[in-house]
């Protein structure tokens, strides 16, 4: 038995979720095809932080814009999911805090936020004042309201159920297998059968190498591990995220907080291992001391899907009209959801997309795994 599409989009994490959602509101005819259950890979595994300023370094002034676009699409998008579904993405404001320790990250941190006026400056007692039980050591901190946080697998069921809502069909337990140019149309081979579609996007993650590799892209997507903690909040609440050296403590509204997370790049595992839990613990308790007193819930790992170059890929494949990619986003892809669905919307729709976002995300500028970072 053969299916059909307008758009298939093979993967069912929050970036496939995102992409059905703004396809089928802009009228598509669209299939989600997720191997597993729908959000239960990176997705779940994510803490949710939507840091545009947070990671201006990773994004630099050229990529910015893009991220907090996405930012602010969240704002439209959770009013209208929540309109049309009534779930909560458990968008909490607060912001983040970026905790300063010596005058070198000070000056340093000052340096790169010096062009947003979003970021604001706290000196020790005011961010004292403001995160009961902060060490001691810090000696100030850079404020980013904007910076909020959702929860993730929350949210990418908001996107999905929107979605289906609108007239997509959400196929979990449907692995594509292959993925064949055909007169017209293509062909993909599932777990389930074949499925023919006018137009398909690549939204694995990190598992769509396989795919990307059959299509002349090479396998530029690796794994980064990223191991993480969740403990009971005994102390004062904490209103905000903290974030320091890349570790982060991020409170969840039925007052767990959840600590991490380790980069351990190409490790396929999902267990999380004791020496990086101890790694996610020494990391929480520079920032917050008396973490390691609170209960312990729970601890995972994940997989961010990284590019060579850290930035992810979006767009149509070069020689196979019709084939996009939206993958690779390492460890924004919550953040980085909304503007990554919109952008394949407009591309298959035929909308205007900023030159720049295609041509700092064209997915055939890497063609390998080769680390190229010091």
């Amino acid at each position: 038995m053969k299916n059909s599409s307008e758009v298939a989009v093979v993967g069912g994490g929050i970036i496939g979720s995102a992409i059905a959602y703004y396809l089928a509101k802009a009228g598509h005819q669209v299939d989600v095809l997720e191997a597993g259950q729908v959000g239960s890979g990176s997705t779940q595994a994510a803490a949710g932080m939507l840091g545009a300023h947070s990671e201006f370094k990773e994004f630099g002034a050229s990529l910015y814009p893009f991220a907090r676009t996405s930012q602010k699409l969240y704002e439209e998008a959770e009013s209208d999911i929540r309109s049309l579904t009534g779930i909560d993405m458990e968008r909490r404001s607060g912001g983040l805090i970026q905790l300063i320790f010596t005058e070198e990250e000070k000056k340093s941190m000052r340096s790169l936020f010096s062009s947003l006026k979003e970021v604001a400056w706290f000196d020790n007692p005011t961010v004292t004042k403001k995160v009961p039980g902060l060490s001691k050591a810090v000696s100030g901190a850079f404020h980013m309201v904007e910076d909020v946080h959702v929860k993730p697998e929350i949210a990418c069921r908001g996107f999905h159920t929107a979605a289906r809502m609108l007239g997509a069909g959400i196929n979990a337990f449907t692995r594509v297998d292959e993925i064949v140019k055909e007169s017209g149309h293509y062909l993909l081979r599932t777990s389930k059968g074949e499925w023919r579609a006018d137009r398909v996007v690549i939204a694995s993650g990190v598992w769509s190498n396989s795919l990307l590799s059959r299509t002349g892209l090479g396998t530029p997507i690796f794994p980064v591990k990223g191991e993480c903690i969740a403990v009971t909040n005994t102390q004062a609440p904490l209103t905000c995220s903290l974030f320091h050296d890349q570790y982060y403590i991020v409170p969840r509204n039925n007052n767990e907080l959840i600590i991490g997370a380790t980069r351990v790049k190409h490790d396929w595992s999902t267990q999380p291992t004791l020496g990086g839990l101890q790694t996610v613990m020494e990391k929480a308790k520079k920032m917050l001391p008396e973490v390691d007193k609170m209960p312990f819930v729970r601890s995972w790992a994940g997989l961010r899907p990284q590019t060579t170059d850290g930035k992810p890929l979006i767009g149509e494949h070069p020689e196979m009209e019709g084939l996009y990619i939206a993958a690779g986003h390492q460890r924004n892809g919550i953040l980085l959801a909304p503007a990554t669905g919109k952008m394949i919307c407009d591309l298959i729709s035929k909308n205007t997309v900023p030159e720049e976002w295609k041509e700092a995300f064209r997915v055939d500028r890497l063609q390998t795994c080769e680390e190229i970072w010091i």
